[in-house]
């Protein structure tokens, strides 16, 4: 019966473990290994939330440890509280645009859009209208476009 529950608790966290998260990965094993853990594998580290020949993983590790280790490294919730200075809730999408602006400073719209995963070529008003939302909430003066980039202003 042990036997059986270890087993069921291992398929019950293993499957969908890594749902929503873009990984890049050049090793074929991995990214296998990855796909079964239900990520989406890349294949350009510049559309990956995470690219994972940085990781330098030790073997052996196990799937709750893998897991552990990709999620700590997404979990910007610490950085996003030393940005604002206290704990702050906000979708994931403005969430992203404040730490890629935070961590690489200016930034044009063409490259914000590609950090965030999106095409190139593709249309969309998703980062004007999260930009906008913010500047909303925190103030017009939060995030401000220079010369055709943004960058990350005063509260």
């Amino acid at each position: 019966m042990a036997f059986l529950l270890d087993k069921f608790l291992h398929f019950y966290y293993s499957k969908g473990m890594l749902s929503g998260i873009r990984i890049y990965c050049s090793d074929i094993v991995w990214r296998n290994i990855l796909c079964d853990l239900n990520a989406s594998i890349t294949d350009s580290p510049q559309l990956a939330d995470i690219n994972f020949d940085d990781l330098n993983i030790e073997l052996p590790i196990s799937l709750l440890d893998l897991k552990t280790l990709i999620v700590d490294i997404l979990d910007d919730s610490n950085l996003i509280n030393e940005i604002f200075g206290k704990r702050v809730n906000m979708p994931q999408l403005q969430k992203r645009i404040v730490i890629n602006l935070y961590k690489n400073g200016a930034v044009s719209g063409k490259d914000l859009k590609n950090m965030l995963g999106y095409l190139p070529n593709m249309a969309t008003h998703a980062i004007d209208t999260a930009i906008y939302q913010l500047r909303k909430k925190y103030g017009h003066d939060f995030i401000i476009n220079k010369n055709g980039k943004y960058t990350l202003g005063r509260l």
